[in-house]
């Protein structure tokens, strides 16, 4: 669901309701009924949940999730934070290469990539992006 679909995010999940403890720690880190990827993470782990419990609860509450953290979406302008120009190191493109399926790659595995190689989530994004590697899914269930 993308922008177009704002105010009927609940409708993905007709069988879950708002979980009460969940729905305080997001409206706290949210602002203006947008909740960041780097927030929802933070809250699962206060909370000790999963990443797409986040992301169900904030679908319920009809929030947006904003600024991904691999630069694909939720910025205020719109666009991408995806760096056209980037350099992928050997070891970045080896990394895609070897886990990437049919020309895919989950959010996870980004991230874990860019834990193993110490760089940056915005720069696996990136490199996905120049790769034409598509992200799916979302740790956060965005897309």
């Amino acid at each position: 669901m993308g922008h177009q679909d704002k105010g009927h995010f609940a409708a993905k999940h007709e069988d879950k309701q708002i979980n009460k403890t969940i729905a305080e720690k997001i409206r706290a880190l949210s602002d203006n009924n947008c909740l960041s990827c780097a927030s929802a993470h933070r809250a699962g782990k206060a909370l000790n949940i999963s990443p797409s419990e986040i992301g169900v609860q904030t679908d319920l509450l009809e929030y947006r999730i904003a600024e991904c953290q691999l630069g694909l979406f939720g910025y205020s302008d719109g666009e991408k934070r995806i760096n056209p120009n980037i350099v992928i190191s050997s070891d970045l493109n080896e990394q895609l290469d070897k886990i990437s399926k049919d020309g895919r790659i989950s959010c996870l595995e980004c991230w874990n990539i860019a834990k193993k190689l110490k760089i940056k989530k915005l720069d696996v994004g990136s490199a996905c992006e120049k790769k034409n590697i598509r992200i799916k899914p979302c740790q956060l269930g965005a897309f």
